[in-house]
């Protein structure tokens, strides 16, 4: 689904340009797109128009902190526009209900799941919301300084897994080109941000590896206790940034991470496939997300083996397909 509207480049810039206060909210658990589309239109909006009030709000992630500074929701909202970016519905917003706001811009990749913001632009086809931001500066009057385009790269490049999903198409790489062309940015410093990881991590990469288990349909599983996050020293949101390391074994299509919070009383559960379409599953499940990467929280691990076992009908149904 692609809701682009016409000239909605337009609107977007005529409200940015309006407003006096700008509050950007994204989703909850942020990921590197979630913080680089948000902060990245934060740096184009000061940087365009440095009277404005700008604020990023929502729990910070401290493995992406060098990403940029998070901000604490004003005291008074009447008076400001909401951009919302990375976020399909108001259930996941983090810091803030959008509905409480009138003035208010949706900027998002997922599916469609409802309408929250006045003004909503939602592009499905886009590798990632980082994306949709870099597309809406370079068709409009906002100029990009290397400062706002580091964050959006850091974005796209990670939703993308380095350009390795199937939701990098022509346009992320024209606009990927443009961005490198204008702002020089340094690539090399910014993997080097995203990817190198202490030893411990590494170990704990090694243990995941070794205790998926794995369905005859091609469906691996992994349930991580809280005592196996200590016996690593590694935090609850570890192993869902490590998903996309398994990206390439052969006897998995569909592969599950459930790891236990005990701060939340849930698991955070992450999906990611080679093929079969997991976002029906995970809404079923209370989730959602892409076709090929999605996740959801559970509260016990009666839960997750239902979810895995539909994602299980799921792939059988895929490889039956492809053989015929």
């Amino acid at each position: 689904m692609n809701l682009f509207k016409p000239n909605i480049y337009k609107q977007i810039y005529k409200k940015i340009k309006k407003a006096n206060k700008i509050i950007i909210a994204r989703h909850v658990g942020p990921d590197p797109d979630a913080l680089g589309s948000s902060l990245g239109l934060k740096q184009i909006i000061i940087d365009n128009f440095p009277d404005k009030e700008v604020y990023v709000i929502g729990s910070p992630a401290a493995k992406f902190r060098f990403i940029g500074e998070l901000d604490k929701l004003p005291e008074t909202i009447d008076d400001a526009l909401l951009i919302v970016t990375d976020t399909p519905d108001h259930k996941r917003v983090d810091g803030l209900d959008p509905r409480r706001v009138k003035n208010s811009i949706k900027i998002d990749h997922h599916p469609y799941v409802e309408t929250m913001c006045e003004l909503e632009w939602i592009d499905d086809k886009a590798s990632s919301a980082s994306q949709m931001v870099l597309e809406l500066a370079f068709n409009t009057n906002l100029k990009l300084t290397k400062e706002a385009g580091e964050k959006l790269y850091i974005g796209l490049v990670a939703d993308t897994n380095r350009f390795m999903f199937s939701y990098s198409n022509a346009k992320t790489f024209t606009l990927v080109s443009k961005l490198l062309e204008e702002t020089n940015i340094d690539i090399t410093e910014i993997y080097n941000k995203l990817y190198l990881r202490p030893y411990k991590e590494i170990k704990f990469q090694g243990y995941m590896a070794e205790h998926y288990q794995i369905t005859s349909n091609k469906v691996g599983y992994l349930i991580i206790h809280d005592e196996t996050l200590k016996d690593y020293n590694v935090d609850a949101a570890t192993p869902g940034n490590m998903i996309n390391s398994f990206n390439h074994i052969n006897e998995m299509l569909v592969w599950v991470t459930a790891t236990e919070d005990k701060d939340l009383g849930s698991y955070r559960v992450s999906i990611r496939s080679r093929g079969p379409i997991i976002n029906e599953v995970a809404a079923n499940h209370g989730g959602g997300g892409h076709i090929y990467a999605s996740g959801t929280r559970l509260k016990t691990e009666e839960e997750i083996m239902s979810l895995v076992k539909d994602l299980d009908e799921v792939s059988k149904e895929y490889i039956e397909k492809a053989s015929n």
